[in-house]
């Protein structure tokens, strides 16, 4: 009994490696290629898999566009510890930071705006980045950090479009580099109209908090 289970667990194991490499080849392609230019075949070959092993995990190219999709706020974790209106700034600067070299956040900032293809629109990306900003801002809100009148969701939109904006701009100009210097730029002009006067003598705007140790 403990063999059969060994084997099933390495099994599974094996299954998980399999489905986490296709996932990472579908992000790197659509991250070079967007939605339209990829193809399962460039998937496959990227990831030295058969495509019999890729429709074992994935039915289609849509379901792995998804995967890449939904995968992407669980992956941007900000390295020091906070909460409300703090987390939601170390938030986009560690976006920010990792946007640079993770394929599947590449990869949401190419398929952006072929996301209609996919998914719908209660589970697109913005929706997603919009939802998790306005939870930190609401938590901001109750502990005072946000002012009484201001709209968190509305502001939770205005981060996200402005943030997508940035790094399109940062995209052409600069190659991105300069997208943590944008996202700085964003919230030292939104943070007076929002935040409290002694959370703006809290919290801090420092591209460094993006980045990890």
């Amino acid at each position: 009994m403990a063999e059969l289970t060994g084997m099933r667990e390495v099994k599974q194991e094996r299954a998980l490696r399999t489905r986490a490499l296709v996932a990472r080849a579908a992000a790197e392609v659509f991250a070079e290629c967007g939605f339209a230019g990829a193809s399962v075949t460039k998937i496959t070959q990227r990831a030295g898999l058969t495509l019999g092993a890729m429709y074992f995990h994935f039915e289609n190219k849509e379901a792995l566009a998804r995967e890449v999709v939904r995968s992407q706020p669980a992956r941007v974790s900000p390295p020091r510890e906070s909460r409300g209106l703090q987390r939601a700034i170390d938030i986009t600067l560690t976006w920010a930071h990792q946007l640079l070299d993770d394929p599947f956040l590449l990869a949401g900032a190419r398929l952006v705006m072929e996301q209609c293809l996919f998914i719908g629109p209660e589970e697109s990306s913005h929706q997603q980045w919009t939802e998790a900003m306005a939870q930190d801002l609401a938590l901001a809100q109750s502990e005072r950090e946000v002012r009484a009148g201001v709209d968190v969701d509305a502001v939770a939109r205005l981060i996200v479009n402005a943030s997508t904006g940035a790094q399109m701009h940062a995209h052409l100009e600069s190659g991105r580099r300069d997208l943590p210097h944008q996202v700085m730029e964003m919230w030292n002009v939104l943070l007076p109209t929002i935040a409290t006067p002694s959370a703006l003598n809290r919290v801090v705007i420092d591209a460094s908090r993006g980045k990890s140790a």
